[in-house]
Parts: structure tokens; sequence; C-alpha cells
């Protein structure tokens, strides 16, 4: 997809996100998200360090000059969790803040920056605008609150289902035959013969494969139980 499209999504789910959240007690960034180990604060300070990491990459496309997203390993983690524990209006304006300077990175490129390849990615910078998008989009629902993958727009449940499995398949999954409702063509994990086929909403295959959803609402045949995919990111 264009990147500029994807630079407009990326707003409005930044804008669904900073809303969700503004309805919270202030005392809900020390509550547990869905994530393990993490709270709300947790979620919030990584989505707003996210921003950075991938303002960092549209730089280094922009400008030549490497910019990793991020220090190190331990400077990612460290960064989460010192913000963790912050005020809820301090990270809201965080996340703001943070989402304008990866905008305004966005709106810099010229042409041909989307071009450039970013090793820490292993693709092009065109890349990035998405990877921001699903960030926003499934932390969001990590947040634990209102807004669930039923939110999703197709388009990007589509892109998501797509994303995974093109991972899956080197990455030591269960085969599996994977039929979205309304999508013509099935998506295969893995090679065996007479692997069960999962049917099912194409948010909920995406939302269940991410660990977002525990997959009540997918159908599996021949009978039995769903096959247990393996953790996503």
């Amino acid at each position: 997809m264009d990147p500029l499209v994807l630079l407009t999504d990326v707003d409005r789910a930044t804008e669904e996100l900073l809303r969700t959240a503004a309805d919270l007690d202030p005392a809900a960034v020390g509550r547990p998200s869905l994530l393990p180990d993490w709270t709300v604060g947790h979620v919030l300070t990584h989505v707003a360090r996210n921003a950075d990491a991938l303002t960092n990459l549209l730089t280094w496309a922009r400008t030549g000059v490497e910019t990793p997203p991020y220090a190190s390993a331990e400077a990612r983690e460290a960064g989460i969790q010192e913000g963790a524990g912050r005020p809820l209006r301090e990270q809201l304006d965080d996340i703001r803040a943070a989402h304008d300077r990866f905008a305004d990175a966005g709106a810099a490129m010229p042409a041909e920056a989307w071009a450039f390849f970013l090793p820490p990615i292993n693709q092009s910078a065109a890349a990035v605008p998405w990877a921001r998008l699903r960030e926003v989009s499934v932390h969001h629902v990590d947040l634990g609150l209102s807004y669930t993958p039923a939110d999703w727009s197709d388009a990007f449940a589509l892109r998501l289902l797509r994303e995974i499995v093109s991972e899956a398949v080197s990455a030591g999954w269960p085969a599996m035959e994977l039929r979205p409702y309304g999508i013509e063509h099935a998506l295969t994990i893995g090679s065996a013969d007479n692997p069960p086929v999962i049917g099912g909403p194409t948010k909920s295959l995406a939302a269940w494969l991410a660990g977002r959803a525990d997959g009540a609402d997918l159908t599996v045949s021949p009978d039995g139980e769903l096959p247990e995919p393996a953790r996503w990111k």
C-alpha cells in the first residue's frame, strides 16, 4: 500500500487509542494489561517509544545517516520500565508528541526515500508506516479496555493475517489451512497431509493467530481442538 495512505491510517488509529485511554481512571496505569507482566502504563509507554524508534528509521531513510531504532535492546527495555509508572496525562501527552514527531518525519520523506533499504527491519522504508499502524492497533487491544479486534478495519485485519501467515511459514508453526470468510483463496501454514482447516471472520483469525483472541468463534475441520499457534510478536 501507498505509505502516505498508511500514514493517514496511523493518524486515525493514534487518535482512537488516545480517546480510549483518555477515559481511564488516572490510577489505571498501574493495572494489568492483557500482556503478561505489563501494566497499562507499560503498554502506553511502549506505544510512545515505538513511535520514536520508527521516526529514527524514517530519518535514516531520508538522510542516509545510520539512525538505529533503539540504542540497544537493553535501552529499549529500560525506557519502557522507566516510563511505565508515569501519570496518565503525562503518558498521553508523550504518545501525542511522539506521534507528531513520527508524522513530521513521514511528511518530510521525499518519494525516493521510501525505497531506502533499512537493515533493522530487512525491508524498505515504505514498510515503516504499516509497522507503526500495526503497533498502535494491536497494542490498543492490549490495553484491555473497550477496543477489541472487532474494531479493526477489514483491510487492517487481512493485511495482519497475511503477514502473520508469511512469517509463520518459516517459524515452526503447526500446519493448518485458513479460510477467512469472503476470501476466495485459502492461506496455508506449514506442509502436511490433510491439515486442519480453520474458518472464520478475517478479524477473528488474525486476532487468534496474533494471540489476541481465543478463537472461540472459529470453526475447525475435521472436528477437534484448534491447533496451538506459536507465540507471535
